[in-house]
């Protein structure tokens, strides 16, 4: 059967997160440590999962921090992938309502946090140094 929003409400729930829905179907998901929320559309067949890490600043060489993101995504990121969206920088997941469960969704929200809080640093200075080019 496929994942309703009262089962993904349930989960929110059982992860012991502070969420609220802004749209029909859509969450913004508080995380701990004051870290940035992670946007939750339910939106069948597909669970989107979307955390903005920062602006990408404009007109600046990115290539280093491109670099380090493409190697991020293939080595680090364990659910989803770094890319860019309307001049943001975000990490976003795709996963399948029909066989989506509590274990999945749990790894990957910890997984696109732990991404952005560990990375986050070398994010912020390859983009500064991009900046002074």
């Amino acid at each position: 059967p496929m994942l309703t929003r009262d089962d993904l409400e349930s989960f929110l729930i059982r992860m012991d997160l502070e969420f609220n829905e802004v749209d029909d179907g859509m969450y913004v998901v508080h995380t701990p440590n004051n870290g940035p929320p992670v946007v939750v559309h339910h939106s069948p067949p597909l669970l989107l999962v979307r955390l903005k890490v920062m602006d990408l600043p404009e007109g600046a060489s990115l290539q280093e921090l491109y670099r380090a993101l493409l190697v991020w995504n293939a080595t680090d990121v364990i659910h989803g992938a770094y890319g860019i969206e309307e001049g943001d920088l975000v990490l976003t997941d795709t996963l399948e309502l029909g066989s989506l469960d509590f274990p999945e969704l749990q790894a990957s929200l910890e997984s696109m946090q732990m991404a952005a809080s560990s990375h986050m640093e070398t994010i912020k200075s390859l983009a500064a140094a991009g900046q002074e080019v």
